[in-house]
């Protein structure tokens, strides 16, 4: 079974906008990650700990700026937080291990997926490609991955 950690020489390498994002619950400007547009076939870890987070068959298109997904690719890696800033009440999702804030849930995702709108900031991300799965450790969900 892999260790998923903080791990602090991890966070020492991000860069400003990965820091801020991760370790500040920051927010990226919509429409600038790396990830937006990405349609390959793999799983989004978090960039912190290595934890699986999101698969790109979760991954759809929702207009909002950011990357969306229908639902985590492993639930017990990805907590949900009341977030009240800013005058709203939004669910914040933090990754289990690495504590790293990588965006909000919304309840106005497609309604036959389950109707959540996971909205993830890119900064929070590495994508592992399918061909790399099994390589990073990440075999198990290779099964949960598939062509777009």
């Amino acid at each position: 079974m892999p260790t998923y950690e903080k791990n602090p020489d991890v966070i020492a390498k991000l860069s400003p906008e990965q820091f801020r994002v991760t370790q500040q619950s920051g927010t990226e400007r919509p429409g600038t990650g790396e990830y937006l547009d990405n349609k390959k076939p793999g799983i989004y870890v978090d960039i912190v700990s290595g934890e699986p987070l999101f698969a790109s068959s979760d991954k759809f298109d929702s207009g909002c700026g950011w990357p969306s997904f229908t639902k985590p690719i492993e639930p017990a890696y990805v907590n949900e937080l009341t977030d009240d800033s800013y005058g709203m009440v939004r669910t914040e999702v933090r990754s289990n291990h690495g504590d790293s804030h990588l965006g909000h849930v919304f309840p106005d995702g497609p309604m036959d997926r389950g109707g959540l709108r996971y909205c993830i900031n890119s900064a929070s991300l590495r994508f592992v490609p399918r061909e790399k799965m099994a390589d990073e450790g990440y075999a198990d969900y290779i099964d949960q991955v598939e062509d777009i």
